[in-house]
């Protein structure tokens, strides 16, 4: 499966940059997955989960809104504020 390259940066620092399976975004007009290969796009995004998985491995983000900038190759997402979930 190819890799997509997913950035995660609130003001304060960047919490996650790597290469990753998919990534399950809080868009302001619903959610939506991203995998590489995917059409660009950009959309504001609504306070929700960001979920990130690579292999086995799934990673929980909460956000508090922002900014999401979608290519076939990578994913940039700028929140506007950010932080690890707590399960």
């Amino acid at each position: 499966m190819a890799k997509l390259h997913f950035s995660l940066v609130a003001p304060e620092r960047e919490l996650f940059a790597g290469e990753v399976d998919s990534v399950d975004a809080p868009g302001a007009e619903g959610d939506f997955g991203v995998m590489a290969g995917h059409e660009p796009f950009m959309t504001t995004l609504r306070a929700g989960v960001v979920t990130v998985k690579s292999g086995s491995s799934v990673t929980v983000y909460e956000i508090q809104g922002g900014f999401a900038d979608v290519t076939q190759t990578s994913f940039t997402l700028l929140a506007e504020h950010a932080k690890a979930a707590t399960v």
